[in-house]
């Protein structure tokens, strides 16, 4: 074969093409169409501008690749086996199979390389946002005037499907809004969906969308690599605003009966489309996984340069070094994901003499102790600091260095006072809860920051699907929930959660928590803070409880085994168990007082956290929830849904089976059952033998 560049550039971009439908045809399963599309401008992004460093992937200034369209997969696990990653020619025929190192849609942790766990469409922008937030906010921080030392990018691949979902435009919008030119994304407007032409659906213009956004925005046809080339150069010069290439592909390239069908979207080619595939573009017909050797040289030649760009970078950390010692200590320990010595010296402590006060409060107390004693503590809220009470005080407002209010608007006054720019550590989300969940994942997954997003717990449904992608990429991401109940009151049950503890209960690797008191909630963001394998949802109420008097009640320290036993009967085995979370505990509290004065040996346990009091040794489980004790009563205002585990069939639940009302939250609480009262009655019944109707 000739050995002249364009010859080359053409035997590498095949290469990426044959490889992956060949991976496609033997899974019987996959999407070819976009990577036979996409592929020239994949091989240009990552052979001439993605500085990365295949034998390294988790080098922290390396550029940031995301597959948004996560159905694409081959193209992305064609380019990480062909550049020199850790993934083999097995791996790649093992593509979608049990095990494997490839599977479906990208997984972070699963694939070397996979920067954040994309598929549902739209999700990869939003993460996107999140990996280039973090990379301002630690160049802000860390960089100094001949010592950068954080200076990256981050470019994404999207679809049309990408472009229609809200989660996308969302976080485009914040995108936008905040100026972050090292964000490039390249459209790969093939103009077809999985079951037919895009224009069916969706025939607005997306550029013009885009620079409404505030974006800089190009056009060009996405098959000419001297165009991708160009486009992608000039977006790299722009650093004032993210970047849109407007590509125009065609999906399923070279094929000769799918070529720019729905057909080429979502399922194999067929072995003999694949074989008139490959004659198409040249390659030879018998063979499948055939890389030629000129092409794996040209690929290849990203390992030495990834070693090169690593150790001019580790020359830059050395002379930041130099200057400043202890600046470079503390990036060190940023991007190594380290804790502070000491963080938890400063937390609050809390009595009975400071007043009954509600969990979040007694969470803002908690995360502005946390802020001053962790530096890289950064987030914010959907338009909702006063109420989340979520403020990091004297932190500063993240937001561009180049944003100029519209000509006579009221100057730009931070929320919370300090420093403003991308080295602010409050991020001001707007009403963006979906955009908010995704950027805080691409935060997680970024490394150096650990990142909060906070707002009404009944809102956590317009996050999940993004907090379902963070828990499966086990990011630490710490969610803060407010107004948690029907407790909140007279904004009624629009906003009154019932499903949302037991939904999210049911997703692995979230770790929920709903504190009782002000102590339990210092005691659930220790906990929050130091969880490293996984999001934490942190549940809090609106209104005032309680300060349990720990002199007499056991420490908020069982807070971390899950659950513990809060109050018991003075002298041996309890007849009654009550088991309740949040604020529900002290009405339970107060129903124990009033069985105690009526001779009824009871307990009260405080389960905050269901993951937490399963994940210990059945020695202490049984010693909180006694098997022989049938009589047990669970307390939580919200579904049901779940807690026959711990009542048992001989016990009985006081929860909620339908939606709340407007009005005071005690008139609520106490018209729905959740009164000491109706407690006793319902333990009084268990412990007769009748179980409530």
């Amino acid at each position: 074969m000739s050995t002249t560049i364009q010859a080359i550039d053409d035997l590498c971009i095949n290469t990426i093409r044959t490889l992956s439908i060949d991976a496609v045809q033997k899974a019987n399963s996959g999407h070819p169409g976009m990577p036979l599309g996409a592929a020239p401008m994949a091989y240009v992004l990552w052979t001439r501008h993605l500085r990365h460093s295949p034998t390294n992937p988790k080098w922290p200034d390396r550029d940031r690749f995301v597959l948004s369209a996560g159905h694409a997969s081959m193209l992305l696990y064609s380019l990480l086996f062909l550049t020199g990653y850790d993934l083999t020619m097995d791996d790649i025929k093992q593509f979608r199979q049990w095990g494997s190192r490839t599977p479906g849609h990208p997984e972070y942790g699963v694939v070397p390389g996979a920067e954040v766990t994309t598929g549902p469409l739209g999700q990869g922008v939003g993460s996107a946002v999140g990996l280039a937030i973090a990379e301002r906010w630690l160049a802000a921080t860390f960089n100094r005037p001949g010592h950068e030392v954080v200076n990256h990018h981050t470019y994404v691949m999207a679809s049309d499907g990408d472009m229609m979902e809200g989660v996308a435009a969302e976080a485009a919008s914040i995108a936008g809004q905040f100026r972050l030119g090292r964000l490039i994304v390249i459209y790969d407007a093939n103009q077809i969906t999985l079951s037919a032409s895009a224009d069916v659906t969706f025939s607005e213009d997306v550029g013009a969308r885009f620079q409404a956004y505030g974006w800089h925005v190009e056009h060009i046809d996405g098959m000419d690599i001297a165009a991708v080339d160009g486009a992608i150069t000039k977006a790299k010069a722009v650093d004032d605003r993210p970047s849109l290439i407007v590509a125009r592909t065609h999906i399923g390239y070279g094929s000769p009966h799918k070529h720019d069908t729905f057909e080429a979207h979502g399922e194999p080619l067929g072995v003999e489309e694949v074989r008139l595939t490959k004659r198409t573009l040249g390659w030879p017909e018998d063979k499948s996984f055939y890389i030629p050797d000129e092409a794996l040289t040209q690929f290849r030649k990203a390992v030495e340069q990834g070693r090169d760009l690593e150790a001019q970078w580790n020359r830059r950390v050395d002379g930041l070094r130099a200057a400043d010692p202890n600046l470079a200590d503390k990036l060190r320990q940023t991007l190594a994901g380290e804790l502070p010595k000491g963080w938890e010296a400063a937390l609050p402590r809390f009595t009975p003499k400071d007043g009954e006060m509600a969990t979040r409060d007694a969470g803002q107390k908690t995360i502005v102790a946390l802020a001053e004693a962790i530096p890289n503590l950064v987030g914010g809220s959907g338009d909702l600091d006063p109420s989340t009470r979520t403020a990091l005080k004297g932190k500063g407002d993240f937001e561009s260095p180049n944003f100029t209010p519209p000509e006579g608007a009221p100057p730009t006054q931070g929320m919370v006072g300090g420093p403003t720019g991308y080295v602010g550590r409050n991020i001001h989300f707007g009403i963006r809860e979906h955009a908010m969940a995704g950027i805080a994942t691409g935060m997680a997954l970024h490394g150096g920051v650990l990142p909060f997003a906070a707002t009404f717990f009944t809102f956590s449904d317009y996050m999940r699907p993004s907090i379902r992608l963070a828990a499966l990429s086990k990011a630490h991401v710490i969610y803060v929930w407010t107004h948690d109940s029907i407790g909140l009151g007279q904004d009624g049950p629009t906003h009154q959660p019932i499903e949302h503890l037991a939904s999210l209960r049911a997703m692995p690797n979230l770790m929920l928590l709903r504190p009782a008191d002000a102590n339990e909630t210092v005691e659930a963001w220790k906990l929050a803070v130091a969880h490293t394998e996984g999001p934490v949802g942190l549940v809090f109420t609106r209104q005032k409880l309680p300060i349990f008097d720990r002199n007499t009640l056991a420490p908020a320290a069982g807070t971390a085994k899950g659950a513990y036993v809060l109050a018991d009967c003075a002298a041996g085995p309890p007849k009654l168990i009550l088991i309740a979370t949040g604020s529900e505990v002290s009405i339970a509290l107060e129903a124990h007082n009033q069985l105690t004065r009526e001779g009824v040996a009871s307990r009260v346990v405080s389960m905050p956290c269901w993951d937490l009091f399963e994940a210990q040794p059945q020695s202490y489980k049984d010693a909180v929830l006694p098997p022989g004790v049938k009589a047990r009563v669970s307390v939580e205002a919200g579904s049901p849904l779940g807690w026959e585990r711990y009542v048992g069939l001989e016990g009985a639940i006081i929860g909620l089976n339908r939606f709340g009302a407007s009005a005071p939250g005690e008139i609520v609480m106490r018209e729905l059952g959740f009164t000491p009262e109706h407690i006793v009655k319902v333990a009084k019944s268990i412990l007769a033998g009748n179980r409530p109707g």
